[in-house]
């Protein structure tokens, strides 16, 4: 941080957090740029919806503790209006009610969605940082991290747009979160703007806002890659010879070229089914299906290909 440096102007501070979202904001994510161009299949639309909703339940849990920061009751007066927007003044109303809507318009049941029974680890860890950013940060960066939303009305235009071109399965009527943050997230922004110009008082202070912004912009795009993971087709990697534990047939040992990996039998189950075929979501279901006890399965066989992958176990097919 240049704690020494002079304070940029008001024009130049915009500026600088404007830049953030034009080099990372996710609207430039492979997935984001394939949704706004028609290539999305059903089911990864379905996934991105069930996955997304998890991150709409933080969104009023980190803005709640902004609120519990502030001591400024003119800010908590502005600040609430969030709370309103995402779980509305009423059951049945608000952002979370119009994305259950969402949901029910691309095929996935209500109830099951709301259940949170189906979010992909990947996107349960990336939400939860965003809520980690803001408890654990000062008021100002806090409300910093909010600032995505100065790029947010243009996302949510685009993506009506393509939704109404390429996705006519797709009722007009289940957009309505999209056309909603048309309108709120500026309004949202411009007050989060205001609030960070006149209190970002040192260079240092502006940096932090500007490094809030940036993190806030990894945590979108992590969460975009875990759904575009969960839809790659696995197969074991050309670089891992497979065979079977010496000590213990029921196990198996993977070899890399610096690494051995040993799996255990539910390991060597879940990369029986890796043929270049199957998807990860399609594994993770096929055996939840197979095991429909054990109530963690489709989350935990995520979680193990992911891992798998990082360590060059499987990989996607060509």
């Amino acid at each position: 941080m240049s704690s020494d440096a002079p304070l940029w102007d008001p024009a130049a501070f915009e500026a600088r957090l404007r830049a953030v979202g034009a080099a990372r904001y996710h609207d430039k994510h492979p997935f984001n740029v394939r949704m706004h161009e028609g290539a999305l299949s059903r089911d990864e639309i379905q996934t991105w919806v069930r996955n997304r909703y998890y991150y709409q339940t933080r969104i009023p849990v980190k803005d709640s503790a902004i609120l519990a920061k502030a001591q400024d009751p003119d800010f908590r007066r502005e600040w609430v209006q969030r709370l309103h927007d995402h779980d509305g003044r009423a059951p049945g109303e608000g952002g979370l009610e119009l994305w259950l809507r969402l949901a029910e318009t691309v095929g996935l049941a209500r109830d099951d969605v709301a259940s949170l029974r189906e979010v992909l680890p990947g996107v349960r860890r990336a939400c939860d940082a965003y809520v980690e950013l803001v408890a654990g940060a000062d008021l100002l960066a806090a409300v910093a991290s909010s600032l995505t939303e100065l790029f947010a009305g243009d996302i949510m235009a685009t993506r009506i747009a393509a939704f109404e071109k390429h996705y006519p399965w797709v009722d007009p009527e289940g957009l309505a979160y999209f056309r909603s943050r048309t309108r709120q997230a500026p309004r949202d922004a411009a007050f989060g703007l205001r609030f960070v110009q006149e209190r970002a008082r040192t260079r240092a202070d502006q940096e932090r806002c500007v490094a809030a912004v940036e993190r806030k912009c990894e945590i979108l795009w992590s969460l975009l890659d875990a759904v575009e993971a969960a839809h790659q087709r696995l197969r074991l990697s050309p670089h891992a010879l497979v065979r079977e534990d010496a000590d213990d047939p029921a196990r198996l040992v993977a070899v890399l070229p610096e690494r051995a990996v040993r799996l255990n039998a539910a390991g060597r189950e879940i990369l029986a089914l890796c043929d270049g075929a199957r998807s990860a979501d399609q594994i993770a279901r096929a055996l939840a299906a197979r095991h429909p006890d054990e109530p963690h399965v489709f989350e935990d066989v995520h979680a193990f290909l992911a891992e798998m992958t990082r360590l060059g176990v499987v990989a996607p097919a060509a």
